[in-house]
Formats: structure tokens, sequence, C-alpha cells
């Protein structure tokens, strides 16, 4: 089926923001407003110790500051949408934009999880085959991981606002969201959305599914490895080194795959819970990412002391 033919024919898409709660939108608006300054300052300031300090020139904390840098675009393509609602009480946003939204969204959550999996490599490295680590992770195959994750998003994902352009869009057009979501506006599509729905699904499969065994059978081997080595303590130290990064695992996945539930199993879900569900999954991440490395990392503690004084906390890796 064609889509509109002239730019007065697109529609216009409206966000709901907290169902029941629009009253109290501008209070709503501070805590959210500090959430996005913490995930904004902490990715920033991972991004300036990885890249002030020698200490933290490794393949691992390369992918910290890939890490950081993707946390930062997720926080940057959700900030104005939300802040818009919860401020200035504007609601509408027009095709155009709300495609380049969804698209640098579903991009960049594509990116992190790949970043993941080259995380989930260099530990399987580390800790399977240390005399080899320094040969395996080069400054090139960290470029080259890194890459590969930033285009396998890029280029799955490009198709998904030329599908969404081809439907007409009919009724109210509200988006269940604080910004704008490729299932979300596909509900919302007049026609046979098959082929469209199909092929969102298989990008699922082909980033975050692989992505997530990949990361399984990774910790599967490493915890193989310091098992059959024997528990001591320097075994158990070893396996205490990915905690950062399980922790990190877990932030992205778990409210990714409650979403994802959420839209294809459930027909009847309050507007609350996906809202709920929504901004965790896309404000949770960057703010806690951050966190999780400054508390459980001493590489990192001891790069903010050494630039601000900042003591130690635990002691993680």
């Amino acid at each position: 089926m064609s889509g509109p033919s002239n730019m007065s024919d697109w529609p216009t898409f409206s966000f709901i923001g907290i169902p029941g709660l629009e009253a109290a939108h501008m209070w709503i608006s501070i805590p959210f407003c500090l959430l996005y300054l913490v995930a904004l300052g902490g990715n920033v300031l991972l991004l300036l110790l990885v890249r002030a300090e020698q200490s933290l020139h490794e393949p691992q904390f390369y992918f910290l500051a890939m890490l950081a840098l993707t946390d930062l675009g997720l926080s940057l393509s959700t900030m104005p949408s939300v802040l818009a609602i919860f401020w200035f009480d504007i609601h509408d946003i027009g095709l155009d934009a709300c495609l380049t939204q969804m698209f640098f969204i579903h991009t960049l959550s594509s990116v992190e999880s790949g970043v993941l999996v080259a995380m989930a490599f260099d530990r399987l490295v580390a800790i399977c085959a240390p005399l080899n680590y320094s040969r395996i992770l080069t400054h090139q195959t960290v470029v080259c991981l890194s890459g590969a994750a930033f285009i396998r998003g890029a280029t799955l994902l490009a198709p998904l606002p030329f599908f969404l352009r081809t439907f007409p869009f009919c009724g109210a057009n509200i988006l269940s969201h604080s910004y704008c979501y490729y299932p979300d506006m596909l509900n919302l599509a007049c026609g046979d959305v098959t082929i469209s729905s199909v092929y969102g699904l298989v990008c699922v499969l082909c980033t975050f599914a692989v992505d997530a065994i990949f990361i399984v059978v990774s910790y599967v081997k490493i915890l193989g490895t310091v098992m059959k080595l024997g528990i001591q303590d320097q075994n158990w130290k070893s396996l205490q080194t990915c905690a950062c990064h399980l922790c990190t695992v877990l932030v992205f996945y778990l409210p990714l795959i409650s979403l994802a539930v959420l839209h294809r199993y459930t027909q009847e879900t309050s507007p609350l819970l996906y809202t709920t569900m929504s901004n965790a999954y896309l404000l949770m991440t960057p703010l806690l990412n951050p966190l999780v490395y400054s508390l459980k990392s001493r590489q990192i503690q001891a790069a903010l002391s050494k630039r601000f004084g900042v003591q130690r906390v635990v002691a993680g890796e």
C-alpha cells in the first residue's frame, strides 16, 4: 500500500507522557532532568578518564569508552521528546522527526548490544587465553569489533524508516512511549504490515538474540575454565573481573526483554506499565553503567582518585 503523496498528508504522532499523572508532569520533570544530567555527566566522565589516563589504555576500557559513547547517543536521542513532554507539554511530533529518532534509538541499542559482545570476548580471552591476550586484542581488533557493531546496527535497521513510510496511518496515532519505537509505530499503521513485522523480528534475532547467546556461551566457557583450574583466590579474582560486565549486561537486557514481551504478547497491559518499562529501557542503562564501573572497577576508582581525589569505595576488579 502506498504512503502519503505529499507533505500535507504526512501524519503527526502524539506521546502520552505518564498516564494519569498529567497534572504532575512539571514535578516529574525534575527527577527526569536530574537522571539525564547524571547519565550524561557519568558517561562523559568515563570518556575523559579513558582518554586521559594511560593506565586505562587497554582493550577492555576502550570498549567501555565505546559503551559510554553509545549511552550518550541514546540519552541525547530520547531527551528532547521526554523533556518536551514534561517541561513544555508538547506531545506532538512529525513523521520525519519520529522516524529519525526511532532510527537512532534502535541503531544505538543494536550497537550497544554488539559492544557488550565485544566486552564478553575481551573477558573470554583475558581469562581463557591470558598469554595470547595482547596478541589477539590489539588496537586494530578493538577498532574492527567496534566498527562491526556500528555497521551491523546501521545496515540492518536502515530499512525500518522506509518500511514505515510506505504505510498510511489512521486513527489518533497515539504512541505508548515518550519516544518513537518501531513496534509502537507499526501498530498504528494501516494495511498489511506482515513483511515489516517479520523484518523487525529478524533484526531482533540477528542482533540481540545472537548477541545474548554469544555472551552466555562466553561466560559458560569462562566459568568452566576457572573451575577447571581449581578454586583458588587468583581464579576467583579473575572471575570477579567479569562482575562489571555482567551487571551491564543485565541492566541492558532485562528491560529490553521485558519491553519486547509487553509489545508482542500482552494486549491489555496498563499504559502506565508500558511507560515505566520504556523509560527504564532507555534511561537506566546510560545512568547505571558509569555507576557500576565507578563502584566495581579498581582501575576506574584509581583514575578517579588520581584526578579528583575520590576515595575507593569497593575493591572490585
